[in-house]
C-alpha cells in the first residue's frame, strides 16, 4: 500500500490564489491535513505485519494439532466400539450355534 502525504501549505497556497480569504484558507487546509492524517492512521490499523502473519500462522499449527487429537480420539474410540461389537456378535454366533448343535 503506497503512502500518500497532504502537503497542507500547496492547498493553502492554491486556496489564496483562488480568492478564498487566507484565515478561511488557513482552517479549510489544516481540516484537511488533519483528515489526511486520521485516513492514514487508520488505513495502517488494517494492514497486517510479519508479526500478525506469524502470529496467525501459531493460531494454526494450534487448532491443527488440536484437531488431530480429537481425530486421533475418535479414531480410538470408534476402533474400541467395533471391537467390542466384532466381539459380541461373535459370542452370540458361538452361542447361537452351540444351542443349535443336536
Amino acid at each position: 500500500m503506497t503512502t500518500t502525504t497532504f502537503d497542507a501549505l500547496a492547498y493553502f497556497e492554491k486556496l489564496k490564489a483562488a480568492g478564498v480569504p487566507e484565515e478561511q484558507a488557513k482552517v479549510q487546509a489544516n481540516a484537511f491535513r488533519d483528515f489526511s492524517a486520521i485516513q492514514e492512521e487508520n488505513n495502517r490499523k488494517e494492514l497486517a505485519t510479519k508479526g500478525d502473519i506469524n502470529d496467525v500462522r501459531l493460531e494454526m499449527k494450534e487448532i491443527e494439532m488440536r484437531l488431530s487429537e480429537r481425530i486421533e480420539a475418535s479414531k480410538r474410540e470408534t476402533l474400541k466400539w467395533l471391537i467390542a461389537l466384532l466381539l459380541s456378535q461373535s459370542a452370540l454366533l458361538v452361542a447361537v450355534f452351540a444351542y443349535l448343535k443336536p
